[in-house]
């Protein structure tokens, strides 16, 4: 069974390798995908998202995940398993839960079994000493029950997701900035469906009021709709609408940050690219 690997580890430190050292002593020929270790350090909500967003993409097996800033803390760690099969291993912090839900969580259980962890499990690095070995034990067909007792799947600890506020009249929407990918785009808690309501369409422009400051942008379908320099406002690959710059950082310019709020503001409904 393959395992997708998914943290906020990065490249540039042993951590990723020395994972991936624990799963091949456990499960000898295990495939391990890793979907990204570029998660920025902490940044549990972007990590959650991204698992999510991913799934469907990914093979069905277990995904190991780990952004884990409780690590050493009162946060369980835990193993979920889903309605189609797939199997989570990470911290009980919110992280697991929304790629978890997509087809319902079948079962879960906390991983309290000595014999599918290290001999020695320090408080700093349980991807390694826990959630690792957990992996590799249930890639070789050990069944989640033996990990540990079972937990109540409402029990879970759930992320707080911010709601957008859309006000159809007056043609504007309240979002939520979610996380920023390595080009600059900014991703944003707003559907497609949730622009609709208020008349956006490719080729409509918008104002982007961040509590005081205010930028032009565009909608548009794709990055080439956009002249070089014009901040856009698109529907990425996962189906989620993002900002952008065509050929710069959105970010940059917008001084995104998790969690900060803006207002999507319609200025004329008229153009369609």
């Amino acid at each position: 069974m393959v395992i997708c690997f998914l943290t906020d580890f990065g490249l540039q430190d042993d951590f990723v390798g020395v994972c991936h050292g624990v799963i091949e002593r456990i499960a000898p020929g295990t495939r391990v995908i890793d979907v990204t270790h570029g998660i920025p350090a902490q940044s549990v909500l972007q990590g959650a998202l991204v698992l999510s967003s991913t799934l469907p993409y990914m093979p069905i097996g277990v995904h190991l995940a780990v952004v884990d800033p409780g690590v050493g803390g009162i946060r369980r760690p835990v193993a979920l398993r889903d309605a189609d099969g797939r199997l989570f291993v990470g911290p009980d912090n919110g992280l697991l839960v929304p790629a978890a839900e997509r087809s319902g969580i079948a079962a879960a259980v906390e991983l309290a079994n000595p014999a599918y962890a290290l001999e020695s499990i320090s408080r700093t690095f349980h991807g390694r000493d826990l959630f690792s070995p957990a992996a590799a034990h249930l890639a070789r067909g050990v069944a989640i029950e033996q990990l540990g007792p079972p937990l109540d799947p409402d029990a879970l600890v759930r992320l707080d997701l911010p709601v957008p506020s859309v006000r159809s009249a007056e043609r504007e929407i309240d979002a939520t900035m979610l996380y920023v990918d390595s080009f600059g785009n900014i991703a944003l808690n707003l559907t497609r469906e949730h622009l609709e309501a208020v008349g956006v369409l490719p080729g409509t422009r918008i104002e982007l009021d961040l509590t005081g400051e205010r930028y032009f942008a565009v909608a548009a379908r794709t990055f080439a709709d956009a002249r070089p320099g014009d901040v856009i406002l698109y529907e990425d690959s996962y189906r989620n609408m993002s900002l952008a710059i065509n050929r710069g950082s959105a970010a940059a310019m917008l001084h995104a940050t998790p969690g900060r709020d803006l207002t999507v503001r319609v200025l004329d409904g008229s153009g369609v690219l």
